[in-house]
Formats: C-alpha cells, structure tokens, sequence
C-alpha cells in the first residue's frame, strides 16, 4: 500500500466541500456539495472495507481506512468511472465493473437496471438490511422532490426498475444525495408509488439544479 505522503502527492485538486457521514458503524458516506451531489460509499466488515462508486477526497479516504484494510472498489453503473480506477491503483486492489458478485464479502449483488447506455447492479447485505444503488433512486434534490425522503432517478420515472419492489432496506445508500439511515423500504415504497405523479416536479428541480449545464449523471 502506498505511504500517507504518496497517496497525497498523487490527489487532485481539492473539491468543492464535502459532507462526511460517519453514523453508521459499518459504513462511511461521502457527498460532494455540487448539482450532481455525487455520493460514495465505504462498507466494512470483518476488517475489510470495500469503496463503491468513489470520488476521491482524503478526510473520506481516512475514515474509510480507519473502519478497515481496503479490499476492493466497486463500481456499480458503467457510466460511473469517478475515481475507481485510480483508487484501485494506489491501493493495489481489484476494481470490479458492474460485478455479479464480490469475492469473499457479506454482499448480494442484484442487477437494476440493464439496457444498452445504461447498466446498473445494486448491493443487498442482508444482515444490515442495507441496500446500495447507485443511480436509479437517491436523495438529491432532483431525484426527492415535494418533501420526500427519496426519489426515482429523472429518466426511470415512467417505469421504475421492477429489482426495487424486491427490497425492504432499513438503510439506504445511494450514489446521489446523503444516506437514509432509518426506514428507508417506506421511503422506497413512496418514491415508488409517486414516481408518475412526480415527475413534472422532478424534471422542474432537474433544470434548477443543472441550470449551469451539467447533466444529472456521473
């Protein structure tokens, strides 16, 4: 593994802030304070830590170490590269794109989404009645609008993923918008059952939040 002082030559210019969510004792969320509000995950278990989906940003970085040795990093939608690769490298770990299952972990992978542009698997870890997707449903202020805790993704709002319906998650993770940490399947079952009669919110919040020209993707 590459030293503290080398891992930090090698880190890009510093991002807009970041919101460091550290609740859960498993896990460590972090959402960059941008229209995209891209999150990203640590999950730990036994020791091990794997990174899903990340961004790099070092306070983030340390407090996923301090939860374990990194094991691996998971990207979970194609068009999701962010820093995977890259974190990869400089921990000398397996990157795995849109995998079918992780190696030695407490983790089920299910696919979401599966059409041509667009392939998306989620994580369930049963035990913390968990669930990681990353970019079909999220908090972000596009996705949840009216005051909902969660919403669709902007472009799955005519027919939701079926994969959804399959989960009952106490905690929510996602790779737009900060954690639900508490009830998160009543939050999932409304963003479901008003994703049609949501929309026209949505599409008016999508056009608020990337009036400056970026796409609610990445």
């Amino acid at each position: 593994m590459l030293t503290r002082a080398r891992r930090r030559w090698h880190t890009r210019p510093a991002l807009p802030a970041v919101h460091l969510d550290d609740t859960l004792p498993w896990a460590v969320t972090w959402t960059v304070d941008e229209p995209m509000e891209r999150s990203s995950h640590a999950l730990a278990a036994d020791g091990r830590v794997w990174l899903l989906d990340p961004v790099a940003d070092e306070a983030a970085l340390d407090a996923a170490e301090a939860l374990g040795e990194v094991t691996a990093v998971l990207q979970l939608l194609d068009r999701h590269p962010r820093d995977c690769a890259t974190l990869a490298a400089r921990y000398g770990v397996p990157h795995y794109l849109l995998p079918q299952r992780v190696p030695d972990s407490p983790f089920e992978v299910r696919r979401m989404v599966w059409l041509p542009g667009w392939r998306e698997v989620s994580l369930w870890w049963s035990d913390q009645r968990a669930l990681v997707v990353a970019e079909a449903v999220g908090t972000a202020s596009y996705f949840a609008v009216a005051g909902r805790r969660l919403g669709m993704h902007p472009m799955l709002r005519a027919l939701p993923p079926g994969a959804l319906r399959l989960f009952a998650p106490r905690v929510l993770l996602c790779g737009h918008g900060r954690a639900l940490h508490e009830d998160a399947a009543s939050a999932l079952d409304e963003a479901l059952s008003r994703s049609r009669r949501d929309a026209p919110r949505a599409a008016l919040a999508a056009v608020r939040a990337f009036s400056g020209g970026q796409g609610p993707s990445g």
